[in-house]
């Protein structure tokens, strides 16, 4: 991602989605205040760190309850919520009793307030409509924001975001005005209807439980969350960048859901029919002009052989009417390769340097990032002189836990890759059993501080075992925790009703002993990237975990096996196991020196580093002085081929000797 389009991105997300929180809408989980006391009972139980609601949690959980119902805090004052903002004591204490009694009286009083502020705030919209919004500011305004102490100031934060959305609307060309704020209307409607249930009493009080076990979640630590239904099996199609349905990307226009993409191999190419552009007005002979795009999403999608009935609009510049037609589609897996995986061939020589784009860690009946990786630069051998493989982690907040080992198993021999310890302090390993590697040669792993989890992981073990050297942001993001996710990775569509969670268990080390949690883990050459100045990581978080540290594990002795497996074990993973090695310890200092100075010659890299340092200067153009160009990629890349010049010098001197 270039820095213009990064910026953008900022901007648009800033001021024109300021409403738009979720892309999940749909009816609400089928709770009871005993069964989510029930869940946030399973959470605690299963936590690393908390195992039982505290006074300080319950504090924590109630803040979170009002940043749940009003994140962008543009429908509650301060004075009608200041009992809570800041909570006593003695509030503290109550809403833990109250807990274990399985109440939530006070939540119920806090969402009753919001109704009524929806109200209120449709009101005020009525009446900024009759008002000239101020000239935008800067976007850095709306940071931190605190509560607005009247509906006075209420409706002068509303006429101001008015005024950023009209002039990011014009400088940004998105659409007409009337689409715009229609668009924006329709999200903001949508997100006030998922608190209001049409005002059915019952359903509002499911949804409210909804709302406390997000917050409890988030109560805990930064990756214990709570997902309804319909948001658990998108997290996991995110995930394993897969889901069941047609293979098509749509874009809500109001008057349809026009189709931008059709995924390769989906059954909606397939089918032949159906073309970009065209507009979906029903699904299953229900209308859903209108209605919220995650809705309309979740009704195409459905179990692998299923069938959809689908009504589609077609406009023909030549014909005044547009034309109708109907398809019948039968469902059917899709993998979307192109936010998994990527590989190419960089000429050097009389050969390549192999780049691998790994974008997450997945694992299904039929690929898996590690065989992906695998065949990649097997295919890459076979047809050029492979000299070097640079493993870009960029971007990659990591996926499928037990990929990591498989993915570092592709360029070390057999070893421990990553240690977890558990909520109860016991220790497990998970080992790479493979003794040939894939790739023995050069290998330079790219990350920046988007990088975790997973990735952080296979970048830390590989730079403890001497095998690769780190290139690219400082610091990776320093996610060090693993969780337990409650809906199962094969699973296909089949939520609890009452919601999942995802529980962090405890935290996970890299062969030194050493956890990324919170620190990340440090390159051996820093190369700034797009996120490099950016406020991002585990130490940014609301409640973060402390870092923690245990014996290396270079010697494996196989201490976390059974007795009874152990000696059997150990007699075929003795052989060939992975030393801890010093490959490019000669090199490094030339290495830096060589890209530090290749960095401060580059006038378009300058430039680069320049705009990053501007934060939140929303006034200032961004400068494409740059292009296109991915620089760190191409900086990884000079430093891989000076490392593959050194390396080959020192072994020709080493046979002149």
């Amino acid at each position: 991602m270039n820095s213009r389009l990064f910026k953008l991105n900022r901007l648009i997300f800033t001021i024109l989605t300021l409403f738009i929180l979720s892309e999940v809408h749909a009816k609400p989980p089928e709770l009871t205040p005993k069964e989510a006391h029930k869940k946030a009972e399973e959470i605690l139980k299963a936590h690393v760190t908390y195992k039982e609601l505290t006074p300080e949690l319950s504090g924590r959980i109630v803040q979170n309850f009002l940043e749940e119902l009003d994140p962008t805090k543009t429908y509650l004052t301060e004075k009608e919520i200041i009992t809570w903002i800041n909570p006593s004591d003695e509030l503290k204490n109550q809403l833990t009793e109250d807990f274990n009694k399985k109440s939530f009286t006070a939540f119920e009083e806090i969402y009753s307030v919001m109704v009524r502020a929806i109200e209120r705030r449709n009101q005020l919209e009525e009446k900024i409509l009759k008002r000239e919004p101020p000239k935008a500011g800067k976007s850095s305004e709306f940071k931190d924001l605190s509560w607005a102490k009247s509906e006075e100031e209420l409706e002068e934060r509303l006429l101001t975001i008015r005024g950023f959305q009209l002039d990011a609307a014009d400088k940004l060309n998105l659409e007409t005005q009337d689409q715009f704020f229609q668009r924006v209307t329709k999200r903001r409607l949508s997100r006030e209807q998922e608190i209001l249930q049409n005002k059915g009493k019952e359903a509002q009080k499911k949804q409210l439980l909804a709302y406390y076990l997000k917050a409890f979640t988030a109560a805990l630590d930064n990756h214990t969350a709570y997902f309804t239904p319909t948001e658990a099996n998108q997290f996991m199609a995110q995930v394993q960048q897969r889901f069941f349905g047609i293979g098509a990307q749509l874009k809500d226009n109001l008057n349809g859901f026009t189709i931008v993409r059709l995924i390769e191999g989906g059954p909606a190419l397939r089918d032949g029919t159906i073309k970009a552009e065209d507009r979906i007005i029903a699904v299953n002979h229900e209308p859903v002009v209108g209605m919220y795009i995650g809705d309309v999403i979740e009704r195409i999608h459905g179990p692998k052989g299923t069938k959809v009935h689908l009504t589609f609009l077609r406009d023909h510049k030549d014909r005044e009417a547009s034309e109708k037609y109907e398809v019948e589609i039968v469902r059917d897996e899709i993998v979307l390769k192109e936010t998994r995986f990527s590989s190419e061939s960089i000429p050097f020589g009389d050969g390549v340097i192999a780049h691998i784009h790994l974008y997450s860690f997945y694992q299904d009946s039929n690929d898996s990032s590690a065989s992906d990786v695998k065949k990649a630069i097997e295919e890459i051998m076979q047809n050029h002189k492979l000299y070097g493989v640079i493993l870009d982690l960029r971007n990659n907040g990591g996926g499928i836990l037990l990929q990591a080992p498989e993915v570092t198993g592709n360029f070390i021999q057999k070893g421990i890759v990553v240690s977890i310890k558990d909520n109860n302090g016991n220790l497990q390993h998970l080992r790479n059993f493979n003794a040939t590697p894939t790739w023995e040669g050069p290998l330079v792993v790219l990350t920046n501080k988007i990088s975790a989890s997973a990735a952080e992981i296979v970048a830390g073990s590989l730079q403890d075992y001497g095998r690769a050297l780190l290139v690219g942001d400082e610091t990776t993001f320093g996610k060090g925790t693993h969780q337990l996710f409650t809906l199962e990775s094969a699973h296909t569509g089949k939520a609890n009703p009452q919601g999942e969670y995802k529980v962090t268990r405890g935290l996970y080390y890299t062969v030194s002993g050493k956890s990324p949690q919170f620190n990340g883990t440090k390159v051996d050459i820093t190369v700034p990237g797009v996120f490099s100045q950016a406020e991002i990581g585990e130490s940014y978080s609301k409640y973060p975990l402390e870092n923690d540290e245990v014996s290396p594990n270079f010697v494996d002795n196989l201490n976390d096996i059974h007795p009874f497996h152990r000696n059997k074990m150990m007699r075929v993973y003795k052989q060939g196991r992975q030393e801890k090695v010093d490959l490019y310890a000669p090199y490094l200092e030339t290495l830096k020196k060589n890209s530090t100075e290749r960095i401060a010659a580059n006038k378009n890299y300058q430039t680069f580093i320049q705009e990053l340092s501007k934060k939140d200067d929303s006034e200032s153009e961004p400068q494409e002085l740059y292009g296109q160009s991915d620089l760190q990629l191409e900086e990884a890349t000079a430093i891989m081929k000076d490392l593959i010049f050194l390396t080959q010098s020192s072994q020709l001197q080493q046979k002149a000797s």
